[in-house]
C-alpha cells in the first residue's frame, strides 16, 4: 500500500481525526436550564469553594492535553507546531481508542523553554495530565523539568519516558530468552537525545549496571566536559569504564546494542565483535540502524525496530496510554519511575512462554489486556510511592 498516498487522500477526507461529543442531552429547555444557565452556577460555586472539585464535575478528571512546540516531530525535525498538529491528533485518538482517555491537542508557537512552560502551566488547570510530545533535546528536558515543579498533575514527556518503558520491557523478555542478567549484561546505545537519555535512565532504575552511550560527537565520557548539562548528568552514571571512541568501541564485547539514532549506522561486522546472542533494538525511523534481515544474518538472537512490518516494534502506544489511564484513575500527582517500572513489568508479563520461544519479545498493542494490566499497574505503583490522590 502507498500509505503516504492514503493518508494525504483520508486526512483530506476527514479533516481532523476527532470531534467533540455531547454528554448530555439538550432536548428542551429543562436540560438547557441543568446543562448550562442558571443551573450550571451550582457547579461553578462548589468548585469556587473547593477547586479540587473540578475532577469530580467536570470532564478533567479524564482529559489530557498531548502539547507540542513542533520541534521534534515523529522524525521530521523542527517542522512548526501547525505542521506537528496531524500527529498530535493522531496521538489523541490512539488516547481514545487504547486508554478511554480524552485527549485536546496544542500546538504552541513558543521561542523559548520558559515561554513554553508559563503557556502550559497557564492551562494546567482544564487537565488531569499533560503528555508533552516531539519537542527537541535539550529543550524537553527543562521544559518537563519545570513544569513538573509548577503543576500538581502529572506531566509526562512520551518521546521520553513511553519510549523507555516499551524498551525496558522489550530487554526484560529478551534476558529471558538469553539467560543473561541486567547487573552483568554490558549495553552499547548509539543516540543520547530525549529517547536515548531516558532509556539509559531507566535501565539504570531497573538494575542494569553498565551502559555506554554514543552520539555524533563521540562515546559520553565522565571525563569530557559538556556545554550541554543533560549530557552531563548522562556521563555521570554511564561508561563506567570510560571508553573514548565511536559506537564501535563501546560495541565490542556488548551484550545488547540500543538505537535511537541514524539509519544503517551499524554493519554486520560491527555486531560480530559483540558478546554471545547478541540483542539488538535497533530502532531509528524509517530505515533502522541496521536491518533485522542483516543483523540475524550477523548473529543477533533477537531484533526488535520501530517499524509495524516486522516483530517486536518498540511503539509507545503500547505503554502511554495505560500509563495515563492508571495515573488519571489515582489522581497521580506524577508519574514517577516506580510507575515506568511498573508499567515495563505488566506489558513484559503478557508476552507467553510460546512467543518467547518464537523470538517476540513485546505484545501486539491491539493486546486488549495492555491498557487494562499496565493501568492497574501504575496506579498500584501510585499508590505505594505516595502520589495518589485517591
Amino acid at each position: 500500500m502507498d500509505y503516504k498516498k492514503i493518508a494525504m487522500e483520508k486526512h483530506a477526507q476527514w479533516r481532523g481525526k476527532l470531534e467533540i461529543v455531547s454528554r448530555a442531552e439538550l432536548k428542551d429547555y429543562a436540560d438547557l436550564a441543568i446543562a448550562y444557565t442558571p443551573g450550571v452556577a451550582e457547579p461553578c460555586l462548589a468548585i469556587k469553594q473547593t477547586p479540587e472539585l473540578s475532577f469530580e464535575l467536570t470532564r478533567r478528571w479524564n482529559t489530557v492535553a498531548v502539547i507540542t512546540d513542533g520541534t521534534a516531530v515523529l522524525g521530521l525535525g523542527n517542522i512548526g507546531p501547525e505542521a506537528g498538529m496531524p500527529v498530535m491528533e493522531g496521538k489523541c485518538i490512539l488516547f481514545k481508542e487504547f486508554g478511554g482517555v480524552d485527549a485536546i491537542p496544542l500546538c504552541v508557537r513558543s521561542k523559548t523553554p520558559d515561554e513554553f512552560v508559563n503557556t502550559v502551566s497557564m492551562i494546567a488547570g482544564s487537565f488531569g495530565g499533560i503528555n508533552l510530545e516531539d519537542i527537541g533535546a535539550p529543550r524537553c528536558f527543562e521544559i518537563e523539568e519545570k513544569l513538573k515543579k509548577v503543576c500538581d498533575i502529572p506531566v509526562f514527556h512520551d518521546d521520553q519516558h513511553g519510549t523507555a518503558t516499551v524498551v525496558l520491557s522489550g530487554i526484560r523478555n529478551a534476558l529471558k530468552i538469553t539467560g543473561k542478567k541486567p547487573e552483568d549484561v554490558k549495553i552499547a546505545m548509539s543516540g543520547a537525545g530525549a529517547a536515548g537519555t531516558a532509556i539509559a535512565k531507566l535501565l539504570l532504575h531497573a538494575g542494569f549496571k553498565n551502559i555506554s552511550l554514543a552520539d555524533v560527537n563521540g562515546v559520553i565520557s565522565s571525563d569530557i566536559a559538556y556545554k550541554d548539562k543533560s549530557l552531563n548528568e548522562l556521563a555521570a552514571v554511564t561508561n563506567p569504564n570510560k571508553i573514548h571512541g565511536t559506537i564501535q568501541e563501546i560495541l565490542v564485547g556488548a551484550d545488547i546494542f540500543i538505537g535511537v539514532s541514524a539509519p544503517n549506522l551499524l554493519s554486520a561486522e560491527m555486531i560480530k565483535t559483540m558478546a554471545k546472542d547478541p540483542i539488538i533494538f535497533a530502532m531509528a525511523n524509517p530505515i533502522p540502524e541496521i536491518m533485522p534481515e542483516a543483523a540475524k544474518a550477523a548473529g543477533a538472537k533477537i531484533v526488535a525496530t520501530g517499524r509495524s512490518d516486522y516483530p517486536n516494534q518498540i511503539n509507545n502506544v503500547i505503554a502511554f496510554p495505560g500509563i495515563f489511564r492508571g495515573a488519571l484513575d489515582v489522581r497521580a500527582k506524577d508519574i514517577n519511575t516506580e510507575m515506568k517500572l511498573a508499567a515495563a513489568d505488566a506489558i513484559a508479563a503478557l508476552v507467553t512462554e510460546e512467543d518467547l520461544a518464537n523470538g517476540i519479545i513485546i505484545p501486539s498493542p491491539f493486546n486488549k489486556d495492555i491498557a487494562k494490566n499496565v493501568s492497574q499497574a501504575v496506579a498500584e505503583a501510585a499508590r505505594k510511592s505516595g502520589v495518589a490522590l485517591k
